[in-house]
């Protein structure tokens, strides 16, 4: 009975074999034909993926690349600083403090005459040299900061002004005899350099960023006690009509600064530069939480241009200007007070030159605003001089454009 039923069993197996074959041909058929139809859609989607990817990167949330040029040690901007406390800034200390440097200044002086001595018979036997000269040695401190390996340091002018030498004390123990490369009074900016290896470089911060309650630190030698750590906060920043400098964009913090501390660092927490130190407000001498900064932007063109020309040049229209207030321009018959008035022009100057006469208000300059006179002087000081500049302004309440070259902006100026 077995026997007789193995021929149909085998046929039935047989069957089954030839139909799952045909079945999974028609599978492996489907699949190829499903693969040819989508595999070039999926190929152009991911080349145009990468395409996207190279291009636009910021649509995808990653980080544009950088493109290539100087290289400065500078910090990464910082996206968001947490409201963490922090139990000590000794890494920032230690990051930052190497760079800052003591500076010891000394410079040869002759004492005022006695009254006696000044009547005009007793001056012709000074010029015979009869009369004695005692001279003295004056000596002044404060502080500076490294700001490149090649030895380029940063300092305030006043601290090494009309010295004779200038004694640079490293933090490290060393002490070398500095050259002056130039000076920016106008800043209150000077330059030093100094002939060592292995000189180490501060980091610099984007202080264009620097918010007001950021934690700073200032570094220097104050009363030539040695180098001092103090902390507080930005108290403000863009501070100008002080009366101290001619460019004014100072940093305000509360951090002590003392005699001494002019042209040291002021830190951040991370121990990156945001500032010079240049003076403070106070009525005894002493620190009255009331302390001001150059902005390491500012400081950093004034070193490089005066490396690259020995000075800092800037662009000069030759004018004296002041806010237009309401009094102003009822006094010269002007309806509207959004501008500056021409106070006085100096002769043979670019506004002189351009026709621009007292009692003018300008409205525009290169298409900016002028809003007040320390904003246009540090506008065209930014031009080159040679530039072209277009000038609007009102003469008798009648808008007139003005076009001069910008000049160089002269060491002195005679009016």
């Amino acid at each position: 009975m077995e026997y007789a039923q193995k021929p149909a069993y085998n046929y039935l197996i047989n069957q089954a074999f030839i139909i799952k074959g045909l079945q999974k041909l028609s599978q492996e058929t489907l699949l190829k034909r499903l693969l040819s139809y989508i595999s070039w859609p999926m190929a152009c989607g991911i080349l145009f993926a990468l395409l996207l990817m190279q291009q636009f990167p910021q649509f995808l949330g990653l980080k544009t690349p950088e493109k290539p040029g100087v290289t400065l040690q500078t910090a990464a901007p910082q996206i968001e600083y947490k409201a963490t406390a922090r139990v000590s800034y000794s890494d920032a200390v230690n990051q930052a403090a190497p760079a800052v440097v003591n500076i010891y200044t000394s410079k040869i002086v002759a004492p005022e005459a006695h009254p006696l001595f000044q009547t005009p018979e007793i001056e012709q036997f000074r010029d015979f040299g009869n009369l004695p000269q005692n001279k003295r040695m004056q000596s002044s401190l404060g502080s500076g900061v490294i700001m490149s390996p090649e030895g380029y340091i940063l300092t305030n002018s006043h601290v090494i002004k009309e010295a004779d030498e200038i004694i640079i004390s490293l933090h490290d123990g060393r002490d070398t005899i500095a050259t002056l490369i130039g000076d920016d009074p106008d800043t209150d900016l000077a330059v030093l350099k100094i002939d060592l290896n292995d000189l180490p470089a501060i980091t610099l911060a984007d202080s264009n960023s620097v918010q007001v309650g950021d934690i700073v630190l200032a570094i220097g030698n104050p009363f030539g006690v040695g180098q001092t750590v103090t902390i507080g906060i930005i108290s403000a920043t863009g501070r100008n009509e002080l009366n101290i400098n001619t460019y004014e964009n100072f940093i305000q913090t509360d951090a002590a600064i003392n005699p001494g501390n002019s042209g040291g660092a002021l830190i951040d927490a991370n121990g990156y530069l945001v500032g010079i130190n240049a003076a403070i407000f106070s009525r005894n001498g002493g620190s009255q939480g009331i302390g001001f900064a150059i902005p390491s932007e500012q400081a950093l063109n004034v070193m490089l241009s005066t490396i690259k020309h020995g000075r800092v040049i800037r662009g000069w229209l030759g004018i004296e200007a002041q806010p237009l207030t309401p009094e102003l321009a009822e006094s010269f018959g002007i309806s509207r007070t959004e501008g500056i008035l021409i106070s006085g022009v100096y002769k043979n100057s670019p506004a002189s030159s351009a026709g621009l006469q007292r009692g003018d208000v300008i409205t525009e300059i290169n298409g900016v605003y002028a809003g007040d006179g320390r904003t246009v002087m540090e506008q065209v000081a930014l031009q080159k001089p040679g530039e072209k500049v277009t000038i609007k302004a009102l003469r008798q309440g009648i808008e007139q454009t003005f076009h001069t070259l910008v000049g160089e902006r002269p060491q002195i100026i005679n009016k």
